[in-house]
């Protein structure tokens, strides 16, 4: 049983987009450990960030745009499909407008819908990499959250140059990463 929680834990870890907390488990008890960088009220805003965001284009344009908002810092990453390049600008736009967003870089693709397929493995990519990651020396996985969109990995955080390099050359080496685009703060 106890095996069967960590399994469904990591699942639900892996399927997540953003900072992998690392697992401690021992003696029937789990513990997650995160390492974030960001204050407490800016990863609220992040948070609201999202949500608002993902809001006011779900109610736009439903289910005719495939598309996701990732925010780290209130910095707003927008990547998805969209059917036209007047759709990719007014969403950068509606994302921009939101409160406490201090820049957005849109990667929306001009595109078809993307495949339950496609995403499928965009979230096997995000899980290698973020395992990768975890034990790396020198190297703080709370640090970076990783976006995966069609074979592109997109890379966010507040990191030293070092653990800006550590986290690119790792996920350049994943199996089934086509790019790496970094939106990296760095903090040296």
């Amino acid at each position: 049983m106890r095996q069967l929680s960590l399994i469904g834990l990591l699942m639900l870890a892996s399927s997540l987009q953003g900072c992998f907390p690392i697992v401690a488990a021992g003696m029937g008890t789990g513990v997650v450990v995160a390492k974030d960088p960001r204050t407490n009220g800016t990863y609220l805003e992040d948070e609201e960030i999202q949500l608002k965001s993902a809001k006011a284009v779900g109610d736009k344009y439903g289910d005719r745009v495939h598309v996701n908002i990732t925010s780290y810092n209130r910095v707003a990453l927008v990547t998805g499909e969209v059917p036209d390049e007047a759709s990719k600008a007014e969403i950068g736009k509606m994302v921009a407008a939101t409160q406490n967003v201090r820049n957005v870089n849109n990667e929306l693709a001009v595109s078809g819908l993307s495949s339950l397929t496609s995403r499928s493995s965009d979230a096997l990519v995000t899980s290698d990499i973020k395992l990768h990651y975890v034990g790396k020396e020198n190297f703080d996985s709370g640090r970076v959250k990783i976006v995966t969109e069609n074979g592109t990995v997109y890379l966010m955080g507040l990191v030293s140059h070092e653990e800006g390099k550590i986290a690119s050359d790792i996920a350049s080496s994943t199996s089934g990463v086509l790019r790496v685009v970094t939106f990296f703060e760095y903090t040296n």
